[in-house]
């Protein structure tokens, strides 16, 4: 049998009242590891929450990758580009792509008998991907859009139909202007959604792609662009780079040139707020694992010295340092082991209630989430246990050498 663990084992266990000034420490000892291992899995789990709440939204409306005219991509034009059969093919067979979608767009005014708004008609076709707004729909329905008939519907945010006043099923005029003319359209409200990211709740609405060409008046085989999806977010700028070398800086019959861009690039300062959640829980381990460490530094010199009698005795018989050293660390193990098996609980349990309930509540227009978002990874969580231990552990081995300081003779008279 391991000796030192044999003996901490006995330590651990001794419920003796000659032993009431330790009792306190190691449960103190015990409770800095749970706390702290308990904020850092909520902290993790909720920036994980957050970070990819917030890109599925935003990757949502505006997809991974985005190819069209250069000066579209660049700025706030709109102009066209060529969008046939032939490239739709060379943009899917690109390596990491996992689906391909036409767009276009066209600014409008919705109004209605009291009020009118600005918006942006965003036309889609029949190959869109529309899952991420039906996860969002808080009335009504998405209906199928076409690049070969304009149906007359229209799918709106909440915000815009909470400032018109409007439902489903309500007819609304739009106008459009161009060149000094003005156009009219009357449009279906089919259905209302509600995805808290005020940038595009504030203006998008969703109809079919042929009305907007026609609205251009573009040719049938143009677009403002395509959006792509990739099949890894984290390889999203290998994609781009293949694209880059595959339909950038080529040009359509018309002339235009094929330029792409990456969501990063498109809304920088979104993911940059979620670049900064990073280093915000980096700090927040760092000092929890502070916490746990000197709370265990602590007892363990408690216990050491409370232990001076029976460190001289080992040694009396013959016990060297290293393996009384072991002894007690072997004896920080079962208080670390046993704090993480609180933290989790705790963290775990906070996490699941969040997950199930959403009991805290957050402003969506500031964060663009109603309720604190979470997502459990258990493999980072387990990471998690094992850094904490060790590092714990590891702080623990300087003070472990006070125990070659103490003498047996002196340390049998010691009370």
């Amino acid at each position: 049998m391991n000796f030192p663990l044999f003996i901490a084992k006995k330590i651990y266990n001794d419920q003796g009242v000659k032993y009431m000034v330790s009792r306190p420490a190691i449960r103190i000892a015990t409770l800095g590891v749970a706390i702290g291992l308990a904020v850092m899995i909520v902290s993790i789990c909720v920036v994980l929450g957050f970070k990819h709440t917030i890109r599925d939204k935003v990757v949502g409306f505006g997809s991974h990758i985005n190819v069209g005219e250069f000066m579209t991509i660049n700025g706030n034009e709109q102009n066209p580009i060529v969008i046939n059969d032939s490239m739709m093919n060379v943009l899917k067979n690109v390596k990491g792509t996992k689906h391909v979608q036409r767009y276009a767009m066209k600014q409008g005014i919705l109004k209605t008998d009291n009020d009118f708004l600005g918006v942006m008609f965003k036309g889609i076709a029949q190959e869109y991907d529309t899952m991420f707004i039906h996860n969002n729909m808080v009335e009504g329905c998405i209906p199928t859009f076409s690049d070969s008939i304009g149906k007359q519907q229209v799918v709106i945010s909440k915000m815009i139909a909470d400032q018109l006043q409007l439902h489903t099923g309500d007819r609304v005029f739009a106008y459009f202007l161009d060149n000094n003319n003005v156009r009219t359209r009357r449009y279906t409200i089919s259905g209302i959604y509600q995805t808290n990211l005020t940038m595009f709740d504030k203006t998008t609405c969703l109809t079919d792609l042929y009305s907007v060409v026609k609205l251009n008046g573009w040719e049938r085989d143009q677009a403002c662009g395509v959006e792509i999806t990739v099949n890894d977010f984290n390889k999203i700028n290998e994609v781009e780079d293949i694209l880059v070398h595959k339909v950038n800086r080529t040009t359509d019959r018309y002339g235009q040139t094929y330029s792409s861009m990456t969501i990063q690039n498109s809304y920088p300062q979104i993911f940059s707020w979620l670049d900064l959640l990073d280093l915000n829980v980096w700090i927040i381990l760092i000092l929890m694992i502070c916490v746990a460490g000197f709370t265990m530094i602590s007892g363990l010199l408690i216990i050491i010295l409370e232990r001076t009698n029976m460190i001289g005795v080992l040694k009396a018989l013959g016990a060297r340092n290293k393996t009384i050293r072991h002894t007690f660390l072997w004896f920080a193990v079962f208080i670390i082991g046993k704090g993480l098996v609180i933290g989790n609980l705790i963290g775990l349990g906070i996490v699941l209630l969040q997950h199930i309930t959403g009991i805290i509540k957050l402003d969506p227009t500031t964060y663009y989430v109603s309720t604190v978002p979470v997502e459990l990874n258990i493999p980072l969580i387990i990471l998690l246990n094992i850094a904490t231990l060790l590092i714990s552990i590891f702080v623990l081995i300087a003070p472990s050498y006070l125990i070659s300081h103490i003498h047996p003779a002196k340390s049998m008279r010691y009370e």
